[in-house]
């Protein structure tokens, strides 16, 4: 495949054709300086910005694609409001779900019995927007088999995780379709390559979804901690083949909660609760060091999520103890002192910028003493931090420029930039996105894009609003994975 005239930005801006072979990049040579071959497939971009393909690094694939079918309550302010939004909507099976809701600043309480008022003998389950958290009613509690005594009907953390697992009533044949799904509408905002975290046996899955040997789009899976002890039996270590496509990357751990539930294990309490709140760890301390271990003897990459600032103290000296590198999922409130434990630990830093202006408003309420430190990519870079970008879907949409625009202006939703001092530059920006670069035997992984990222930073860098929104919309014109074109409006 010859790529031609495609715009290479930043501070080497050249038009260059680019020539992709055996899923590399065989040659870039200044615009008309190479001629196509016998029956090469020949592109032109049209001094169209060229650039690597992008990878989220942080999704929970069939969460995502199961969310996509769900009520939809990101809208509501209250308790009362979102149980009406589940009743205005149709019914789509036995159990009527909703997904998204933000119930940390509302004014009334969950109960079952709001839910019950309206939904009559329909189990119905509502997802917390960060799934750490759901609430049902009273059919949806027997039959599911939780504690029927708890009066709320809001269960958190494990016990959610649980119910999740219960939930996967879907025959494989359509999760996966729904999945492809997710993954062409991926394609289309730039996304050549995913980390799927889904809660599931997610070796079954896509062994089971890439048995016809075809594949789109790049694939590292993870195992958790219920599902290692069969992936050690099979010699499979981090970066072993799975599948077509399809590698195994992490052993995940959930270590602590989240902000929106109050959850997320902090060393200072959270502010406006009654009582004293830090949140709370998933496992002890002895139990993670386990775990560790287990991941260091037997050449697995551990991925252990970690939000609150003493989630990820704890996190990073058990890294440290057990000497062993790998990632933290979120680090989504750091201490000043553990920024720079990163870089010396070998510790990547998977963070999701949206979460930065989505949870601004809780961490207002919540962190107020601490909100210089929530998402601090500008802190954790200037640390030498390894940094990569992720969605978390579907806490966030999975498309990299949010997170993209997110991370430049610290700004959604037309409002002004929050601690904009961890605010980064578009070149840093999609460098965390991406995992490749534009150069001779890089992978054939590249996306054309119909805006120029650089240029809107320079014409609209004064005003992060309207930056914000000009870098959500960049259209992608072209996405190739692996030398093969998997989208175009070219």
């Amino acid at each position: 495949m010859l790529l031609r005239s495609g715009l290479l930005p930043g501070l080497r801006e050249a038009l260059v054709d680019l020539r992709l072979g055996d899923g590399v990049i065989q040659a870039i040579e200044p615009a008309g300086s190479l001629s196509p071959e016998q029956d090469e497939e020949v592109i032109d971009l049209e001094s169209r910005v060229v650039h690597p393909g992008l990878w989220d690094e942080h999704v929970h694939l069939g969460l995502w694609a199961d969310y996509r079918r769900g009520v939809p309550l990101e809208s509501a302010t209250s308790a009362a409001e979102a149980a009406q939004l589940m009743a205005n909507a149709e019914s789509s099976g036995d159990v009527r779900v909703g997904v998204g809701y933000r119930d940390g600043l509302w004014p009334d309480q969950k109960s079952a019995a709001t839910l019950d008022a309206l939904s009559g003998a329909e189990p119905w389950v509502l997802w917390s927007v960060d799934v750490h958290a759901c609430w049902l009613n009273s059919a949806a509690i027997k039959k599911f088999g939780m504690d029927r005594s708890n009066e709320s009907g809001v269960f958190v953390e494990l016990d959610a995780f649980g119910l999740a697992e219960q939930m996967r009533n879907v025959a494989p044949e359509v999760k996966d379709q729904w999945v492809e799904e997710a993954l062409a509408d991926a394609h289309r905002r730039g996304v050549v390559g995913v980390v799927d975290f889904d809660f599931d046996d997610n070796l079954v899955n896509w062994r089971r979804r890439r048995s016809n040997g075809s594949w789109s789009t790049r694939v590292e899976t993870a195992v958790y901690p219920d599902y290692v002890a069969r992936a050690i039996d099979e010699g499979l270590t981090s970066g072993a083949d799975v599948a077509p496509g399809v590698t195994l990357g992490y052993l995940k751990v959930i270590t602590d909660g989240s902000l929106n539930t109050r959850t997320a294990r902090c060393c200072e309490p959270y502010l406006g609760i009654d009582g004293v709140e830090y949140g709370r760890m998933n496992y002890e301390t002895d139990v993670l060091r386990g775990l560790l271990e287990t991941a260091r003897d037997h050449g697995l990459v551990p991925a252990f999520h970690a939000i609150g600032d003493e989630a990820n103290q704890t996190v990073l000296d058990l890294f440290a103890d057990v000497g062993i590198g790998g990632r933290i999922e979120h680090a989504q409130l750091l201490r000043q002192d553990d920024l720079s434990k990163f870089a010396s630990l070998g510790v990547t830093a998977s963070v999701q910028p949206q979460h930065a202006v989505d949870d601004r408003d809780v961490a207002d309420r919540y962190w107020a003493d601490r909100t210089d430190r929530v998402i601090p990519v500008r802190a954790l870079l200037d640390a030498g931090a390894h940094v990569v970008f992720g969605s978390d879907a579907p806490v966030s949409a999975l498309d990299p420029w949010a997170q993209i625009a997110s991370a430049v202006t610290r700004s959604d939703h037309g409002r002004g930039p929050w601690e904009p001092g961890q605010a980064v530059s578009v070149a840093a920006a999609l460098s965390c996105s991406a995992r490749t670069t534009l150069e001779v035997g890089q992978p054939a992984d590249i996306i054309s894009l119909g805006a120029n990222p650089w240029w809107l930073e320079d014409a609209l860098g004064s005003t992060p609003e309207k930056l914000a929104e000009a870098l959500r919309q960049v259209p992608v014109d072209l996405t190739v994975v692996d030398g093969k074109v998997v989208h175009t409006e070219l």
